[in-house]
């Protein structure tokens, strides 16, 4: 990667934590990449985590003005790791989004860290467009060169870190889930800054995930990359006429095709339109159009059109077995990245 970021592993080590994962009752999926710890259950580890909150020293700031741990001391801080194509992020926003809209005014600062997967992530205009789409609008630092993450001592996103009133670290969850804990730690260390404060009901969020729980994601494809860097031999099947970069594949010209078996009920892409800024991607399931199983980002037709670099929701709610993904375009220099998938 070009990001300058830790080395947690090589790809044996992928495979190992992997293995031993997917021992713990089925539920927990979590993956060790050249660089990052990608959860699908949270984790809470004060494991090389920094113990009180550090400098944020932002390439930029989004929402509002640089923030210090001077300025913030007296607040409860949580710390939201993020990168704006990372589908285990995209499932926690609806809660980080929550929390801010109801505690903030309580004395929760909820602080946002963007640190970039892919080269593209590094630009403005991608950034900025991920956070109108999320609506976000609580402070966003942005840390292209992981200035942030390491002095934080981070290791993987999603990753919430939650520090009290003084900047002391209390907590850090990794991964998706546990939104109900989270929730009961914020609302402790509220009223613990604020003897006496009047606390609206736990959000509808964070009650609703405590009745459902965290869904399964035992024997769901692992997260599946396309580039030269990281992809596994076999995974994929490329027909066309293909460019393999360290980070994604880029359609050369003509048709091309990519053919893709899996285990799950959604898949994802992360793809960047080329040169035109458009692109279409026609979506196959088990070699039929995708129909009534097709993702937010395909229309009824079964063509995902899309003009930004993120990601792509493919397939939704198809049965939870074995498929074959099989995607069609002719638009050159689309890239494709990673595939990513759901129960």
């Amino acid at each position: 990667m070009d990001t300058p970021a830790p080395m947690l592993s090589n790809r044996s080590g992928e495979r190992e934590f992997g293995a031993f994962s997917r021992t713990l009752g089925g539920t927990v999926v979590i993956k060790v990449l050249p660089f990052v710890l990608v959860g699908v259950v949270a984790v809470s580890s004060l494991a090389n985590a920094a113990s009180n909150l550090p400098p944020l020293k932002a390439a930029r700031w989004v929402n509002s003005p640089p923030l210090t741990p001077e300025t913030l001391r007296g607040k409860v801080v949580l710390v939201d790791f993020w990168e704006y194509t990372c589908v285990n992020w995209i499932r926690t926003a609806p809660y980080v989004n929550a929390w801010n809209r109801d505690y903030a005014s309580l004395g929760l600062a909820v602080i946002g860290v963007h640190a970039p997967e892919f080269e593209f992530g590094k630009r403005a205009e991608n950034i900025d467009r991920g956070i109108r789409d999320r609506g976000l609008t609580y402070p966003i630092a942005i840390d292209n060169d992981f200035v942030i993450w390491r002095a934080f001592g981070n290791d993987a996103w999603p990753a919430k870190y939650l520090f009290d009133d003084r900047g002391r670290l209390v907590r850090r969850w990794v991964g998706e889930g546990s939104y109900d804990e989270i929730e009961r730690e914020i609302r402790r260390l509220l009223v613990a800054s604020r003897p006496g404060i009047q606390m609206p009901p736990v959000s509808n969020e964070s009650s609703t995930f405590a009745k459902t729980g965290q869904p399964s994601y035992a024997r769901v494809t692992n997260e599946t990359y396309l580039g030269g860097d990281r992809r596994e031999p076999g995974a994929v099947t490329l027909k066309g006429d293909w460019h393999t970069d360290h980070q994604y594949v880029e359609l050369k010209k003509g048709n091309g095709e990519i053919v893709l078996p899996f285990t799950a009920g959604e898949v994802n892409l992360v793809m960047q339109p080329g040169p035109s800024g458009r692109a279409a991607v026609s979506v196959l399931l088990d070699g039929q159009p995708v129909g009534e199983a097709r993702g937010m980002d395909v229309a009824a037709d079964g063509v995902a059109r899309f003009d930004r670099s993120g990601m792509i929701r493919l397939v939704a709610g198809a049965p939870r077995r074995r498929h074959v993904l099989t995607l069609l375009s002719n638009d050159p220099g689309l890239r494709a990245y990673v595939f990513t998938f759901g129960p």
